[in-house]
């Protein structure tokens, strides 16, 4: 029989990291970033935020330069210095910066950090498990086998956040008025933007889909809803 205690016990220090690592990334936050106060951006966020009949939409920049967007656990909009700057020399437009910050509002909007915790707090359980089950049949290789296998299910369900954050800010930037173009020309870009790792690595493995797989979908919901 599988033990009790051990799946309680990596439930329970999953829970417990979770929450540090949220509280670290709060701390981490509060100390390297600003409230975004560019013109051209705001009006963008105030056409979203009347969609949503909300007041505001606060965006902060987060001093970094990796070229990225953040939905923190506590529900703040960040985009990074580095992306900022792409906007400031004119590689990225004020609408494909919107595409950003309302694919980040998605994230808050469907509880995607609430449900991080819980698949967190599941997949370690289920590693817990798996190493026990497995490592009775090939000792010493059953954690490897575990880990390997839980982080290829992290791996699908993030993959499965991003394309219900897409198709949120699809629908909040066609009824602002911004429309689905600019989220999919900023797709076509972040390669070059980021200077990824050019699709070397399986799409199985990575926690983002990829590009041209996002903007099928996006395709896809636009051509659907144009119907």
């Amino acid at each position: 029989m599988i033990r009790v205690f051990p799946i309680l016990l990596a439930i329970g220090y999953a829970l417990v990291m979770y929450r540090f690592s949220a509280w670290r990334t709060g701390r981490e936050l509060d100390a390297k970033s600003t409230l975004l106060a560019d013109p051209a951006l705001k009006e963008m966020s105030d056409r979203m935020a009347s969609a949503l009949d909300l007041p505001r939409i606060k965006v902060h920049i987060y001093e970094i330069e990796p070229i990225n967007g953040l939905a923190a656990p506590d529900g703040r909009i960040f985009i990074t210095r580095g992306f900022y700057k792409k906007f400031v020399a004119g590689e990225v437009t004020a609408e494909e910066l919107a595409s950003v910050i309302a694919h980040e509002l998605g994230h808050v909007a469907l509880g995607h950090s609430r449900r991080r915790m819980i698949d967190f707090s599941g997949q370690n359980a289920i590693r817990t498990v798996l190493a026990m089950v497995i490592g009775r049949f090939i000792p010493f290789v059953g954690v490897w086998v575990a880990n390997m296998l839980t982080t290829l299910l992290a791996a699908r369900l993030s993959r499965g956040d991003e394309y219900e954050a897409d198709a949120y800010a699809a629908a909040l930037l066609i009824k602002a008025g911004i429309g689905v173009g600019p989220q999919i020309s900023l797709f076509k870009k972040l390669d070059a933007l980021t200077a990824s790792n050019g699709g070397s690595a399986p799409a199985w493995l990575l926690s983002h889909p990829k590009t041209q797989e996002r903007v099928a979908a996006l395709q896809k919901l636009q051509n659907r809803w144009e119907k």
